[in-house]
C-alpha cells in the first residue's frame, strides 16, 4: 500500500487578491435582525448588523423575534417574514451553541 503525505501549509500566493465591493449593493439600504431565540442571539446579531451597516453605508433598522411563543426550534411567523420583506433589504439571522 502506497501512502502520499501532503503538507498542510500549502503554497503561498504572490499576488494580492482584491475582493469585490458590496457597498453599491446595499448603499442606503436597511439591515434587519431576526433573532432565533438562542441566548444572546439578539445582542450578537445586532452588534454584527451595526458594524456591517457602518462598513457598507447602510442603516441598521430593526431587531425582531420569530413571533409569539416561538423558540429556536420553531419556524418564523409568516407575518414577521412579511414585515422584514417590506422594511429591509438584508436580514441577519441564526446563531449556534
Amino acid at each position: 500500500m502506497n501512502m502520499k503525505i501532503h503538507s498542510p501549509e500549502g503554497e503561498l500566493m504572490d499576488e494580492a487578491v482584491e475582493l469585490c465591493s458590496t457597498t453599491p449593493l446595499f448603499s442606503g439600504g436597511k439591515i434587519g435582525v431576526l433573532e432565533n431565540g438562542k441566548p444572546n442571539a439578539d445582542l450578537l446579531l445586532t452588534k454584527i448588523a451595526e458594524g456591517l451597516a457602518g462598513r457598507i453605508d447602510a442603516k441598521f433598522s430593526v431587531t425582531t423575534g420569530k413571533g409569539e411563543r416561538a423558540n429556536a426550534a420553531t419556524a418564523c411567523n409568516p407575518q414577521v417574514i412579511g414585515m422584514l420583506a417590506e422594511e429591509v433589504q438584508l436580514v441577519l439571522t441564526g446563531s449556534a451553541d
